[in-house]
């Protein structure tokens, strides 16, 4: 895929993921690292990358996190919807640093990878929303603080 391509037609999601994957203000590097994990999406049989990373980025965002309320002197994890805005920014937060933990210099290889994994369920970005519902399953019955 070509750069000029990539930054000509992105769509506003992937525009703001690109900003999430640069470091030290270098977006042209941030821009090359996502042409290159579309190449290789695309290498690995993903005919619509782009696709690929909507469905991703779907499968990630959670709808629900525990919050810490205080209460009589007791704090309580309460169960809350998350807003649009933060859900993108956790998925995308929880995909960068699942392909950033892996050992090795092929980063985009590494983010392709765990973009393909999300958008099928599987991963470590989406293992951790399961453990956000989990823990927010546990604390339901704390969900009568939310509204004090």
């Amino acid at each position: 895929m070509d750069t000029k391509t990539l930054s000509a037609q992105r769509p506003s999601r992937l525009q703001k993921f690109i900003n999430y994957v640069m470091k030290d203000g270098k977006k042209s590097l941030a821009l090359k690292l996502m042409t290159d994990t579309f190449d290789a999406m695309h290498a690995k049989g993903m005919k619509q990358p782009e696709e690929v990373f909507e469905k991703a980025i779907d499968n990630v965002m959670p709808k629900v996190e525990v919050r810490p309320k205080r209460v009589g002197g007791s704090i309580y994890q309460v169960p809350q919807e998350v807003p649009p805005a933060r859900q993108f920014a956790l998925a995308s937060r929880w995909i960068l640093a699942s392909a950033r933990a892996k050992s090795g210099s092929d980063f985009s290889g590494f983010l392709a990878q765990e973009l393909i994994d999300a958008s099928q369920e599987t991963g470590n970005a989406y293992k951790k929303k399961l453990e956000i519902y989990k823990t927010a399953e546990a604390n339901r019955a704390n969900a009568r603080f939310a509204r004090r």
